[in-house]
């Protein structure tokens, strides 16, 4: 990238030099929401253009590595005055202080939800029983310090056979109020679009949920897939039986020449036609507007609702595959024997899969995946699972990968 120029936003207290971020108008928000998840955006710091109009520098806090992951090591950055951000308090410890008061949020203690997830302009929080009488001060104070977010959600759990978080709207902005009791149908709209890798992907988390959380898993199966194709010396062809929206399969199909066919297909029809809206923006090619049963739409892309542990037993789609992902970290290991017939074993083949586990379980776990694969690959390790995040307080979440050998090694 060419030499950005910095420009100072104007005549605002500026502070020493520290570390920004040179990111394109079109990516801010990605950014911002990749760095405030992970705690590196510099509090009560303000982002401002480059000269060109073009970036915004974003202020990153001196706790962020130096070696930032991707896709956030894709910006070049720059050591440049900050300047504090007058517009609003970002703390929302304040905001909540200031609405419940100091002694009320001594008293809750690590009860009040310091995490929440962005999707697009909406935050998800989950509330404990010991705070919930404050919600509507949560909501509020959060509100207050996260001015590009539009709704809160409460998460409540998850229900019915797919699964679905059930989330309840407390508070919403409309202009400069916020609300947070008796808020209009017309603001709680849910269904919104999520920028991730240049790709945009539609999403409804009260429909068919993904964890924004989960980026950097799908950049790492990117690059297992990118050694893959080197391997085989040809595109590959992906199944995504668990695909959701299709967050895993928007970073794959945004690389030239690195898929060729694929299968998505999933139990819920609302992500199923969410895929399929997502699908013909990606592939540019008009695509049905309702989910139907699995089907091959176009001779390189079999997409529709199924169960994934059936699909195996068409002909049709059995045997055929190079990557297969398996995204149903609590059943992973459960069904992962049902699916292993999905790979093409003429030539090698990888699975890429997620699990939730108790880290006392881990060992076992191991042993069951690798009880339930064939062969691997010569020169290749043993699958492992590794600890990604907290889950809740006693599981984890966790990937693995493992190369499969063909049948004539």
């Amino acid at each position: 990238m060419p030499a950005v120029m910095v420009k100072g936003p104007g005549p605002l207290q500026h502070i020493n030099v520290m570390r920004h971020l040179i990111v394109p108008n079109r990516e801010v928000e990605e950014a911002l929401d990749l760095l405030r998840d992970h705690g590196w955006l510099a509090s009560g710091m303000r982002l401002f253009p480059s000269e060109d109009g073009e970036h915004r520098l974003v202020p990153v806090d001196p706790s962020a590595p130096f070696d930032l992951p991707p896709p956030l090591n894709e910006h070049e950055t720059t050591q440049c005055e900050g300047f504090t951000d007058d517009r609003a308090d970002s703390d929302w410890w304040n905001h909540l202080a200031r609405l419940v008061g100091e002694d009320e949020v001594k008293a809750g203690g690590e009860s009040w939800p310091s995490s929440h997830e962005f999707i697009a302009d909406v935050m998800v929080v989950r509330i404990e029983d010991e705070v919930a009488a404050h919600r509507s001060a949560i909501a509020e104070a959060k509100l207050r310090s996260h001015p590009h977010i539009r709704l809160i959600l409460s998460d409540e759990g998850v229900h019915g056979d797919f699964r679905i978080r059930h989330l309840s709207p407390i508070g919403a902005r409309v202009g400069d109020r916020i609300l947070t009791n008796d808020i209009p149908s017309e603001l709680c709209q849910t269904k919104v679009t999520v920028r991730e890798s240049g790709r945009s992907i539609v999403c409804d988390p009260s429909k068919a949920y993904f964890s924004t959380k989960l980026q950097s898993e799908r950049l790492e199966t990117l690059a297992l897939a990118k050694k893959l194709c080197l391997l085989l010396e040809r595109p590959l062809r992906v199944c995504d039986p668990f695909c959701g929206v299709g967050p895993a399969l928007a970073p794959l199909l945004s690389e030239t020449e690195l898929v060729s066919d694929v299968l998505a297909s999933d139990l819920n029809p609302d992500a199923v036609e969410m895929l399929l809206e997502n699908l013909q923006r990606w592939d540019r090619r008009k695509y049905p507007s309702e989910a139907t049963t699995l089907a091959r739409i176009f001779d390189d892309r079999v997409v529709g609702i199924a169960d994934a542990t059936s699909i195996c037993n068409e002909s049709e789609f059995s045997g055929n595959w190079d990557l297969l992902i398996v995204n149903l970290p609590l059943r992973t290991i459960e069904v992962l024997p049902s699916l292993i017939p999905l790979l093409d074993r003429t030539s090698p083949s990888m699975v890429r899969g997620r699990v939730i586990v108790a880290e006392s379980e881990i060992e076992n776990a191991n042993l069951a995946i690798r009880e339930a694969l064939p062969p691997l690959l010569d020169g290749t390790p043993e699958p492992s699972i590794r600890i990604k995040r907290d889950y809740n307080a006693s599981l984890r979440l966790c990937s693995f990968e493992a190369w499969i050998a063909p049948y004539e090694s």
